[in-house]
């Protein structure tokens, strides 16, 4: 009995041994291998396959947000070997934040893919450097050239749900904490929702009244998602967005905040892009 034992942990280390290596060198690992340790190794050659064509890809948050909101995404896409990093802006002003994501962007070598939330899109569309091989707007707002973020926020009509802002003595804009829940996130769980708007991170009312000086969409390829139950952003207002960059557009059931409360889907998202970020990648215009 003992011998039988010896035999099977021998033949188990040496399976691992063998998709380990497998894993390392980039090929599938043999039959005699555990053939569902070998599906995963395949999986994850494909995956790092899919990749290839860009060396990072950059996150950049929105309003009442700061980088801590691209976690889940960052998990997953890190878990599938894509470097990823959120680039913090300081929410001051569209030319500080411009600023703020190109002095990140130093910090990467290669193609990169851009990613943005919400007022973010204004800022990824005002960066037109040759590395960036594509954009990706989740529920973002992406101002043409001569437009302001407000301009485009209030283009449609806001949902009920979505609270009057006043900006405080230093102009800035806050969300109140009551209303925080319903609506920057009614997806998250309660205490979720409570922690999001204790770190919330206010917008400055100069940020969306500065109007873009460009419009990066016109010349990259571009991916966005509309968040059907947004109650932030009119989801009309978004489809309207997508159409007019001629994106590849996802529409879901997700509510404003889906990088937190829809993480997977998300990522998703990224990932295609990421896999169609070719060097000779053009925008297609619908």
């Amino acid at each position: 009995m003992s011998d039988e034992i010896n035999h099977d942990r021998r033949r188990f280390v040496g399976a691992a041994a063998t998709t380990v290596a497998a894993a390392q060198f980039g090929v599938i690992a043999p039959a005699v291998a555990d053939p569902r340790a070998s599906k995963k190794v395949a999986r994850d050659v494909s995956r790092r396959s899919e990749t290839a064509g860009t060396d990072a890809t950059v996150l950049v948050h929105g309003a009442w947000a700061d980088g801590s909101s691209w976690a889940h995404v960052i998990t997953l896409l890190q878990s599938e070997g894509l470097k990823t990093m959120a680039a913090p802006i300081p929410l001051t002003s569209l030319s500080d934040d411009v600023a703020a994501l190109e002095r990140a962007l130093e910090r990467t070598d290669g193609p990169v893919v851009l990613v943005a939330h919400a007022y973010a899109g204004a800022v990824i569309g005002a960066v037109t450097q040759d590395r960036v091989r594509s954009l990706v707007f989740i529920s973002a707002l992406s101002p043409d050239e001569g437009e302001t973020v407000a301009q485009i926020f209030y283009r449609d009509k806001p949902s009920p749900e979505a609270p009057k802002l006043t900006p405080d003595s230093h102009g800035f804009l806050w969300m109140p904490n009551d209303r925080f829940g319903a609506a920057w996130c009614q997806h998250a769980r309660p205490e979720q929702a409570a922690l999001l708007a204790a770190i919330q991170r206010p917008i400055a009312v100069a940020a969306i009244q500065e109007k873009a000086l460009k419009a990066a969409w016109k010349a990259k390829p571009s991916w966005y998602l509309v968040a059907e139950e947004d109650r932030m952003i009119n989801p009309a207002t978004q489809l309207f967005l997508a159409r007019r960059m001629g994106a590849q557009v996802r529409s879901e059931k997700v509510d404003h905040a889906s990088p937190i409360t829809a993480p997977k889907l998300v990522a998703g998202m990224i990932r295609e892009a990421v896999a169609n970020a070719g060097p000779n990648a053009t925008q297609q215009h619908g």
